[in-house]
């Protein structure tokens, strides 16, 4: 599969601390082998890689292309881009 990573995580993985964002890499190459992903509650149409306990990836799969949408580095950033879609 194809990785696309969307300017929005682009400007977000610049951000990021230089250790983690080299998980954020290790996990992005791993999403194109993964057999299964983790979709989203409430009838949100993206996927979600876990990069540490807080750190996460947000994805979507369009025919064999994955874009890649955010990069959060905090689960509290994640937490107010989810609670946008209530």
């Amino acid at each position: 599969m194809e990785i696309l990573i969307l300017k929005t995580a682009e400007k977000e993985l610049e951000k990021i601390a230089n250790p983690l964002n080299k998980q954020f890499g290790k996990h992005i190459e791993k999403l194109a082998s993964a057999e299964t992903n983790k979709h989203l509650k409430r009838g949100i149409p993206y996927f979600t890689e876990n990069v540490t306990k807080q750190a996460r990836i947000i994805y979507y799969i369009e025919e064999e292309t994955i874009y890649i949408m955010h990069c959060f580095a905090t689960h509290k950033e994640y937490e107010r881009w989810y609670k946008s879609f209530k």
